[in-house]
């Protein structure tokens, strides 16, 4: 197959996401499968939000043959418009969920926002790779409806 891998800035960086994401990948190459990464510039949460109307992104992403989008979840304030654009088009795309911003503390009126844009990115893909169950569970509360995808525990 021929994936893509969209992420903020480089593989390498030294989290337990971005280390989730790395050996997700070896993973799929060793199974033959051929993985490009999409690199968006890391920024401000605001700035990002512009990246859903950026017509070279969208070009980027909608011209390769990929068989299937792979997204990190981290990515969704780039995302949340641009994948309904995608969708109707391109591969299915589906969501690497580690955690959800949302769900982190911070002030209401902040997570609220948060949450309306998590909320429409989740309904934007076609399924997702949660890390955990509870990670499913909060995906699925958020969206108040079940999210077709698998629960791929870590190591």
């Amino acid at each position: 197959m021929n994936l893509g891998l969209v992420i903020y800035g480089a593989l390498d960086q030294r989290s337990g996401g971005y280390l989730y994401d790395r050996k997700l990948v070896e993973a799929l190459q060793e199974s033959g499968d051929r993985v490009e990464l999409i690199s968006l510039p890391p920024r401000r949460y605001a700035q990002n939000l512009l990246d859903n109307f950026d017509p070279e992104l969208r070009r980027r992403l909608g011209i390769r043959p990929f068989d299937l989008l792979l997204q990190d979840e981290l990515n969704h304030p780039s995302l949340f418009w641009l994948n309904r654009r995608l969708r109707s088009a391109g591969p299915p795309i589906v969501a690497i969920v580690h955690l959800l911003r949302s769900g982190e503390p911070r002030p209401p009126a902040l997570n609220w926002a948060y949450r309306q844009i998590e909320r429409a990115y989740l309904r934007s893909v076609s399924g997702a790779v949660f890390v955990s169950r509870a990670t499913e569970a909060a995906a699925e509360a958020l969206l108040k409806a079940e999210i077709p995808g698998v629960v791929a525990h870590p190591g």
